[in-house]
């Protein structure tokens, strides 16, 4: 407790400092994977799916962030073993940020499409189960994570394998494809304002205070759904396109009508990252904050300081401006060659999947969710069409995460262990 005093203001810098640094590697990493199917199937440009992102990347992490957050992510170690010594719990948790921030650097720098949850979850573990104790970590919920490796990019791959055959099927392969996508083209819209509505309010605005049952939720995300649809509708009929055009222009066309869907999906998906992925860099950090101020007491729940969500929030707009392109090209372009039809199917598999996992409390990343699905588009178009170096290589970067998160974690817990004990 006398270190908690003594260096109290020192530990809170420092812990902020690192948890800008994960907010950086956040940006730089996950945000670049919402944005980069918009980017790869030449939606966007990198330059204004960087600004989209900012925007509402930033939006959705200080708006809806949270004014309160867990002061163990997850839950996957157990406070009680901190309560007599809880400058531990505060070494830990600067150094799991320090750990996992690195790691999403390098990461990011050879372009590879990390879990941000993961790096976090990893590094938490292991400062607490070498540092601490084995019995400090809850197992149940480290299996339940690595669990979730396999099967959340199998449910996204499914989903997107199933609306990119079915927009083949009902426009692409017909006779009169401008017709067919002016008649089915509303359902999609339809389906991606009820999915995207239900995770922005599901993820997103329970951090505000607005609290929805499932059935207000689902019942809300209907109309939104409905509305999309109709001024959808509306726009596509305004679309002039001469019919005696040759089917190669009648594809551009459609495919001009899916872009505009995909920057929507884009944007929905990087305000509900914001809000929810900044908790990675904010949490620990609450924590730290929490611990100092409170004279070394631990709660369950830590009121965030002023500073902390903006602090979070143009950490991850820093992280994707600088250093975004590398994995936004991985998933871009990188997997398989991507359309904004199969883009959309990808980005709307994602965000079904992220619905899916909350209504079900599956622990559930949003990079091996979206790569997932972007497996499962080019897997549509058969094995030939998937760049298998590049699955290999993100494969392996997942495996690797949590270990390496974890080894990276420990050495910094017992330097810092050091340097102020």
């Amino acid at each position: 407790m006398d270190i908690l005093n003594t260096y109290g203001s020192m530990l809170v810098l420092l812990a902020g400092t690192v948890g800008f640094l994960m907010a950086w590697g956040i940006g730089a990493n996950d945000v670049a994977n919402a944005m980069g199917t918009s980017v790869g199937s030449k939606a966007l440009t990198i330059k204004q799916a960087i600004i989209i992102a900012m925007i509402f990347e930033f939006s959705g992490a200080y708006l809806a962030g949270g004014e309160v957050t867990s002061t163990i992510r997850k839950g996957i170690i157990d406070a009680a073993y901190f309560i007599d010594q809880p400058e531990l719990l505060v070494y830990g948790m600067t150094a799991a940020l320090l750990a996992a921030g690195l790691w999403l650097i390098i990461a990011s720098f050879y372009g590879w499409p990390v879990s941000t949850t993961h790096s976090i979850v990893g590094a938490i573990v292991g400062f607490s189960a070498v540092g601490v104790g084995v019995d400090s970590v809850t197992w149940g919920k480290v299996i339940g994570i690595v669990g979730s490796w396999v099967i959340t990019p199998l449910i996204s791959g499914i989903i997107a394998y199933l609306i990119f055959m079915s927009s083949q099927k009902l426009i692409f392969n017909t006779k009169d494809p401008i017709t067919n996508a002016k008649r089915y083209v509303p359902l999609y819209m339809f389906l991606a304002g009820f999915v995207l509505s239900l995770v922005t309010i599901t993820k997103g605005l329970k951090h505000i205070g607005l609290h929805f049952s499932t059935i207000e939720a689902i019942a809300l995300a209907i109309i939104i759904g409905f509305i999309v649809a109709v001024v959808g509708r509306i726009f596509i009929n305004r679309v002039k396109i001469d019919p005696q055009a040759d089917k190669e222009m009648h594809f551009a066309n459609v495919e001009k009508i899916f872009a505009v869907l995909m920057i929507v999906t884009a944007c929905a998906m990087a305000f509900a990252h914001g809000s929810n992925d900044v908790a990675n860099a904010i949490g620990p950090l609450a924590a730290v904050v929490n611990i100092v101020e409170h004279d070394g007491e631990i709660t369950a729940k830590a009121q965030l300081a002023w500073w902390i969500l903006p602090l979070g929030g143009i950490g991850i707009v820093l992280g994707l401006a600088i250093f975004g392109k590398r994995v936004m090209a991985t998933i871009g372009h990188g997997i398989t060659h991507l359309t904004p039809s199969r883009g959309f199917a990808a980005e709307l598999a994602a965000a079904s999947t992220v619905v899916i996992a909350s209504g079900t409390g599956l622990p559930i990343s949003t990079t091996q969710t979206l790569v997932g699905a972007v497996l499962g588009v080019g897997m549509a178009r058969g094995i030939a069409a998937l760049n298998l170096g590049v699955v290999r290589n993100i494969v392996i970067s997942w495996v690797v995460t949590l270990p390496i998160g974890a080894g990276l974690s420990i050495v910094f817990f017992y330097l810092l262990k050091s340097i102020f004990s």
